[in-house]
């Protein structure tokens, strides 16, 4: 989808605690807090707009109507556009994070999913995200919301060409597993990350694509217990990076 054809909705995130949280964690990231005249009990969101510093604007509601479907709760925040992270700067920064895992996102376009990985990641202690420019969800209210903040604290990398990206990584001897559902990946109770490392997860219908696959160092698959065609990706995700996680404690604990 290109940025012309992105609903003007995209960049604004809805709701009284989502809106809160962001004005808390990530000030920076709002350009514009938006409060409907007609409703109460938004007093501590004005506050801490102007605390923060913050710009805001007292609206009708009919404008927070046409400007976000569903129940806004009389405010939304509209976000400013996400910057993409320099790439020697997160590889750097990679072996220093809690969890060491740059999470790829491979034509991932569920703003949902994205949001909801990133907060998955950052609660794991991950590195940072690494996603293409075309064909990849839009990280603006939608993706934010899910997020519940984290995505505006994870670095994020848009990449022109991410299979590019993946070999400049692989240049610098950093391991890369990928995402996927046939036969020929190994069961994910019986790989042994190494760390500090990318995982690849594919877009919400494909998958990873072949020539993001030649990328991979590994592919592993989620084993399931019965008959069932795949896991959402943003479960997916959750699973693979609790196991990574999981794993590098033992190692922690063991040394």
């Amino acid at each position: 989808m290109s940025r012309e054809k992105i609903s003007k909705s995209e960049n604004i995130v809805p709701g009284r605690k989502p809106v809160f949280e962001l004005l808390q964690e990530s000030p920076h990231h709002i350009d514009t807090v938006l409060v409907a005249r007609e409703e109460g009990g938004l007093a501590n969101i004005v506050a801490l707009c102007r605390q923060q510093r913050v710009r805001f604007r007292l609206v009708p509601r009919t404008e927070l109507d046409r400007l976000t479907p569903g129940a806004h709760q009389g405010v939304a925040a509209r976000m400013r556009p996400c910057a993409s992270a320099d790439m020697e700067a997160l590889l750097q920064a990679l072996p220093t994070a809690p969890l060491p895992v740059l999470l790829a996102l491979d034509q991932v376009q569920d703003p949902g999913n994205v949001g909801t990985l990133a907060r998955t990641l950052y609660g794991l202690g991950g590195a940072g995200l690494l996603v293409p420019k075309d064909r990849s969800a839009y990280l603006g209210g939608h993706a934010a919301k899910a997020a519940a903040g984290a995505l505006a604290r994870l670095p994020v990398h848009v990449a022109v060409n991410l299979g590019r990206a993946l070999r400049a990584i692989a240049d610098h001897e950093v391991p890369i597993y990928g995402a996927a559902a046939h036969g020929d990946a190994l069961d994910l109770w019986q790989v042994r990350f190494c760390f500090p490392c990318v995982l690849v997860l594919g877009g919400e219908e494909r998958g990873i694509r072949p020539g993001i696959q030649s990328r991979c160092h590994t592919l592993v698959r989620i084993p399931m217990a019965r008959d069932l065609n795949s896991l959402n990706v943003a479960q997916a995700g959750a699973i693979l990076l609790g196991e990574m996680w999981r794993q590098l404690n033992e190692c922690t604990a063991a040394g």
